[in-house]
């Protein structure tokens, strides 16, 4: 089996290569567009239909948190009401032994202390009714406050109320049972309410009644039993005996089809006692729904807050397919566009490939005619600048090779006869010697070690401290000239002593001071070596006449005009035949030509002051590798 798909692979991706570049780009092109939007609708999707589900959820919980204050502070005033219903004396005293009050006291227990009570109702009219239900069977009833318990210990919530004591107790009820059904307006109240129950107790543990207060739930739930009712939601309230109170006028749950027995049936399914709110989904036929609910621990009940889903799905529904829609727009305009615009592109890569043709066959004299940005402009941009470049190379390859046939010249035309030259300057000396002239010993022992230096031309490359030592023996003739007026003096760690460089490089640079910079006075010639980001920088600073700003900026242009294409012929490589620093300017060249165009010579001077010559080459130490700088590749 896995043989049978790589030979599948293998032959579509053969076909697929078969195809032109142009139908290869429409087909990416469609590919590229069609697999991401269709990841991004359904991630679009997915997160709308998400985040749509949680904002209908917050502003449910935001709901039920409105209605849980509403119900907090109802409660609040009826544990007001029941306190205050009992704070009189009179009644307390009453509760406990009837027989100590007297005609008196009965007539303000009733007037007063009772009327306070009912007073108590009326100031609150959300407050349904307070009724006081007393132990005592040879007290009077003194309607509508004090009754008999006897009255209510058949009802279910009694036993309750007897066993929790001092603890208050609430408890729901559909309708409102008429302690006297024979008394004139006496008929049951069949609209629901909530009742707190209050075990009284003077002194504490003697039972003497219980306490009443009554609220309507219209009043106690005011926005699940409201009027203004939301279209896609409605609240619903259940007790601890599973009783589901609403508004009983026909809303959403009515119109949606959801009955009472459907919504117990979902809501116990969730098992809402282990938490005390949360939500959950669920669907009654094709139609989803949410429910949102939180636990009201006073009350042993629940809210719960219906919503339907339907709209939120129908809404995101609809986005998804204008979202579709436009994907198919896209492709089709995409389709046609990619054809036109890969005709351009693919011209533009025709004139490409026929000027690579002509660079394999030698041809590097012309120019591309592809303007623009984009990545063939780009790409003609790069080309264009490799033709310069493999132009650029090949000139620098000529002048190199110019410029080793003419060392190789200069080198044939010095050593002719050279073993001659020397013997003579051999003969000289010791006759020198002889004769007690140390003086022209010394000197003819510079020059034949000059003349050895110049002649020696087996490589471009020597070691810093041979140049030095050539540059000695120059100035120790030179000192026969002028007197001994010139001094050299040194500032070269030696590690640097074997610093690769171009040979009769800095020759030129000393004998130019001496020649320009002497004058009238001593000379001192100071050579100083110093590593910096990697190069080896060496200055030749002399205290001679030195130069104005002008002729310093004269020099310095005519060096950087240069940039590695002066004859190296001119001058013999000295710089001092013309008096016009063509030595500096073959020096800077040969440096540019051998290292690249980072390195070179600088000039620095000041009139009647100094003047300072600073070469920049990499820092290469012969016999050690290239300590910093790589760049000396072709150096051989």
């Amino acid at each position: 089996m896995p043989r049978y798909w790589t030979n599948k692979r293998e032959k579509f991706r053969f076909r697929l290569e078969q195809l032109t570049l142009q139908k290869r780009l429409v087909i990416s092109y469609i590919l590229i567009m069609l697999v991401p939007s269709l990841l991004i609708s359904l991630y679009i999707f997915r997160g709308l239909t998400g985040n749509t589900v949680k904002e209908l959820q917050k502003n449910n919980e935001y709901a039920l948190e409105i209605e849980r204050i509403n119900i907090d502070n109802n409660m609040e005033t009826m544990k007001r009401a029941a306190e205050r219903a009992v704070v009189d004396d009179k009644v307390q005293i009453y509760l406990m032994q009837p027989d100590l009050l007297g005609v008196q006291d009965l007539i303000d227990l009733d007037r007063l202390s009772l009327q306070n009570i009912v007073r108590i109702q009326y100031n609150n009219p959300s407050i349904e009714l307070i009724r006081i239900f007393m132990t005592n069977a040879s007290s009077n009833e003194m309607w509508p406050v004090l009754w008999h318990e006897r009255r209510i210990r058949g009802d279910p919530w009694y036993e309750t109320v007897r066993k929790a004591g001092l603890s208050d107790v609430w408890s729901f009820s559909l309708s409102f049972r008429e302690l006297i059904q024979n008394r004139s307006g006496g008929e049951d109240d069949n609209r629901p309410r909530i009742s707190l129950y209050r075990d009284l107790q003077y002194p504490l543990g003697s039972h003497v009644g219980i306490l009443q207060v009554d609220m309507l739930l219209t009043n106690f739930f005011p926005n699940t039993f409201g009027s203004l009712q939301d279209e896609q939601s409605q609240l619903v309230v259940f007790d601890r005996n599973g009783h589901i109170f609403r508004n009983p006028a026909k809303g959403f749950l009515d119109r949606s089809g959801l009955t009472d027995e459907i919504l117990k049936q979902q809501f116990n399914s969730i098992e809402p006692a282990n938490q005390s709110k949360g939500s959950f989904e669920f669907k009654v036929g094709n139609v989803p729904f949410l429910g949102v609910y939180s636990y009201i621990e006073p009350l042993d009940s629940y809210m719960l807050k219906v919503a339907s889903l339907e709209p939120v799905y129908n809404g995101i529904n609809e986005t998804r397919n204008r979202i579709i829609l436009a994907n198919v727009v896209l492709l089709a305009i995409l389709t046609l566009s990619t054809y036109y615009l890969n005709s351009f592109i693919l011209k533009k890569l025709h004139v490409l490939t026929d000027s690579m043709k002509k660079v394999r066959q030698g041809d590097f004299g012309f120019d591309i005619n592809i303007r623009g940005g984009g990545e063939v402009g780009d790409l003609a941009h790069h080309f264009r600048k490799m033709l310069r470049k493999i132009n650029e190379l090949i000139a620098e390859a000529v002048n190199k090779q110019a410029a080793s046939k003419e060392a190789e010249l200069a080198t044939l035309k010095n050593q002719i006869d050279s073993h001659f030259l020397y013997n003579t300057l051999e003969n000289i000396k010791m006759m020198a010697e002889i004769n007690d002239q140390r003086d022209i010993s010394d000197a003819l022992t510079s020059l034949g070690s000059m003349m050895r230096y110049n002649m020696r031309w087996t490589s471009e490359y020597v070691r810093l401290k041979d140049e030095i030592a050539h540059i000695g023996n120059y100035i120790n003739i030179a000192n026969i000239r002028f007197d001994n007026r010139m001094k050299l003096e040194m500032d070269i760690p030696e590690a640097y002593m074997k610093q690769e460089l171009l040979k009769m490089s800095l020759q030129p640079i000393v004998e130019n001071s001496v020649k320009h910079g002497l004058g009238d006075k001593e000379l001192t010639i100071r050579i100083r070596a110093e590593e910096e980001d990697g190069a080896m920088l060496i200055s030749v600073t002399d205290d001679g006449v030195g130069m104005s700003a002008e002729q310093e900026f004269e020099l310095n242009g005519r060096i950087k005009r240069a940039n590695g294409s002066a004859a190296l012929g001119e001058g013999n490589g000295n710089g001092s035949s013309s008096g016009n620093g063509i030595g500096l300017v073959n020096v800077h060249s040969r440096i540019q030509m051998h290292f690249g165009k980072e390195y070179g010579l600088k000039v620095e001077s000041k009139h009647d002051s100094y003047t300072r010559v600073t070469l920049r080459i990499p820092h290469f130490i012969l016999d050690g590798g290239n300590s910093a700088n790589e760049n000396v590749t072709d150096r051989r």
